[in-house]
């Protein structure tokens, strides 16, 4: 059943902006470091001599952060619209589904989207260390970590952003929040270790980012609980 309404949901958005979306974030971030790395050539091969993929990995990271938060809030507001612009909740949930199916199809149609923008980043990494120069070995595992341990550690706010783009017809408060989130993000490395804003840093007290991944594992699965049992309460119109 899950998998018949996420291949519906992936027909609501065939015709969307919601892919381009997804591609002009990965695009945007590398594109800026290319120009970052263009301009400063010189100062940053010299800053990272010792591991210049390591140091364009961090520098991808650093803007890939507050990018996926911002895109988050903007593809579950859009993908949720869908339904609010047209006033089709109801005949979404008059289909032999469950209020709880939709929204976790709602809820995993975000969590795709995202894995396919964090994805895209490892090709295009890949693309603009091949062009600047930097010669082999390729840190692959460092590589991945950085497009897939923030994705994870950000389940918290893939839930949080999911359960309010689809309660809230408005989505003036799903984005202002996505907003929020972004900024905070942004300096999470200031915050104590357990504000869910510092965990897609990976960076905390024991120095091992699969700590900061399981928590946000396990809040993600906690709200995503309470979004789809409220959810299933409420009243949609």
């Amino acid at each position: 059943m899950m998998l018949r309404l996420l291949s519906a949901e992936f027909l609501k958005i065939r015709k969307k902006l919601l892919w381009l979306l997804v591609a002009l974030g990965p695009v945007g971030v590398v594109g800026l470091q290319a120009v970052n790395f263009g301009l400063r050539y010189d100062y940053l091969t010299k800053q990272y001599a010792r591991d210049l993929w390591g140091g364009l990995i961090t520098n991808v990271s650093l803007l890939a952060l507050p990018a996926m938060f911002i895109g988050l809030a903007i593809v579950a507001s859009m993908s949720a619209g869908i339904e609010h612009q047209t006033n089709a909740w109801k005949m979404t949930l008059a289909l032999p589904i469950s209020k709880r199916q939709a929204f976790g199809a709602k809820f995993l149609l975000n969590v795709l989207l995202l894995f396919v923008s964090c994805t895209l980043l490892v090709p295009f990494t890949l693309a603009l260390g091949w062009a600047l120069g930097f010669a082999a070995p390729i840190p692959a595992g460092e590589l991945l970590r950085a497009a897939y341990y923030p994705f994870l550690a950000c389940m918290p706010f893939v839930a949080l952003q999911s359960w309010l783009s689809v309660t809230f017809a408005n989505q003036a408060l799903p984005l202002t929040v996505g907003i929020i989130g972004m900024i905070a993000a942004m300096f999470g490395s200031r915050f104590p270790d357990w504000m869910p804003w510092k965990w897609p840093l990976l960076v905390n007290a024991w120095h091992e980012p699969l700590y900061s991944v399981g928590l946000g594992l396990l809040l993600g699965a906690a709200v995503f609980l309470i979004g789809m049992l409220e959810f299933a309460r409420k009243d949609v119109k």
